[in-house]
């Protein structure tokens, strides 16, 4: 980005603002979700009591001496912003910081009978067991007489579209370019994606996960596609190490959703036991690596992440969190260039991603003018549009 002037760093600091309404709103509603999911006991409730407060009203305070990952959030930023507001440092970094907390509310490092409990566990398993998943599942039959690039089109759609998958996979041959899900694409990068895979059908490809649940199937069944129709060699899948927004993807949502394809029965199981013989050979690899839940954009992240996604044929941005870190959590000109913002990645780089937040790059002019005035600053943040960006 050292060539792309700096843009000023999103902080939630201004009422009325979607940054804020995060922290002052979206926030209390969470804990409030977790404090009833769960019987939690006395100190927990009291812990989550408390944190409520201190995120709404309180200042930063660091994490205790005893913390596992004291050091690491030290060189994050917590000592430097221990005292202050959480509506007065980047947005990206109190957004993080705020599920590290909960976290620690509800025990989730500490040694006993509630480590390692997801204390968004029941809201995930509730979205993938839904009679939506199992309508989204059921559409993957009517898939399997098309050409393959047609369902590798469905299936990418499926994967940028998030739970609203059930418009990608019936996407059709004679109809692509009419379903209502395209034309909400602000940015549509994707002849120039498929290229990027190679010929040989030996790549890699890394593919950065966002949401589990009923998010986390579409991008599964995208990577198994490929892999059986001989477009890659091998995928990675970076997951969480641990729960983080909420919904956020972890090792145990994989085997979830891996399982939940198996026991549809058609051809949503014929791509969950492709996916547990491709986990099982070697062939997807999971990856968990720290910084994937670090409050701190891409372009910071360490050498050895660094070095994985450089050894890559592809890398695969997905989801709205991934790209306000993929590209900086900036108030950037819609119009800056996605390449100049992701200049820094190691390798060819894209991003499927339903607009969730205020962060845009790559727009054209006329496409920017278009949405403003439709829809103000709404389409920014509704998630009803979305946008496929490659920069090779």
């Amino acid at each position: 980005m050292s060539d792309t002037p700096t843009a000023p760093v999103i902080v939630a600091d201004q009422p009325g603002t979607f940054p804020h309404s995060v922290l002052a709103e979206r926030h209390p509603a969470i804990i409030r979700q977790v404090r009833d999911a769960f019987p939690y006991e006395p100190g927990q409730r009291a812990a989550l009591d408390a944190l409520l407060a201190n995120c709404t009203r309180g200042t930063i305070e660091p994490l205790p001496a005893d913390a596992h990952d004291r050091e690491r959030w030290t060189a994050w930023g917590m000592d430097t912003y221990a005292g202050r507001s959480w509506y007065d440092v980047p947005w990206l970094w109190s957004e993080s910081w705020f599920y590290r907390r909960l976290l620690h509310a509800v025990g989730y490092f500490d040694p006993g009978p509630w480590q390692g409990i997801d204390p968004f566990r029941p809201a995930k398993l509730a979205e993938l067991d839904s009679p939506a998943t199992d309508e989204e599942l059921a559409a993957l039959d009517d898939l399997t007489g098309r050409p393959e690039q047609d369902q590798a089109t469905a299936l990418l759609h499926g994967s940028l579209w998030g739970n609203r998958a059930d418009l990608g996979f019936r996407l059709s041959a004679e109809g692509t370019q009419e379903t209502a899900a395209v034309p909400a694409l602000v940015a549509d990068d994707s002849e120039r994606l498929w290229p990027l895979l190679g010929p040989s059908g030996t790549g890699t490809l890394c593919l950065v996960a966002d949401n589990a649940g009923r998010e986390l199937v579409p991008d599964l069944l995208l990577i198994a596609h490929l892999l059986a129709h001989g477009r890659i060699g091998r995928a990675l899948l970076h997951i969480k190490p641990y729960p983080y927004y909420v919904s956020d993807a972890t090792t145990a949502d994989v085997l979830d959703a891996v399982r939940r394809l198996t026991g549809a029965g058609g051809a949503a199981a014929e791509y969950g036991r492709g996916l547990w013989d491709a986990l099982t050979d070697g062939r997807i690899t999971l990856r968990a690596h720290p910084f994937s839940c670090a409050p701190l954009p891409y372009e910071e992240m360490p050498d050895d992440l660094r070095a994985d996604f450089a050894a890559a044929t592809l890398t695969v941005f997905k989801g709205d969190l991934n790209y306000r870190r993929l590209v900086g959590d900036r108030h950037w000109p819609p119009t800056t260039p996605f390449a100049d913002v992701t200049a820094y990645f190691p390798g060819p780089v894209a991003a499927l991603r339903t607009l969730k937040s205020d962060v845009i790059t790559g727009l054209s002019t006329e496409t920017e003018a278009a949405l403003t005035a439709a829809e103000g600053r709404r389409w920014r943040t509704s998630g009803t549009h979305a946008l496929i960006q490659v920069r090779t």
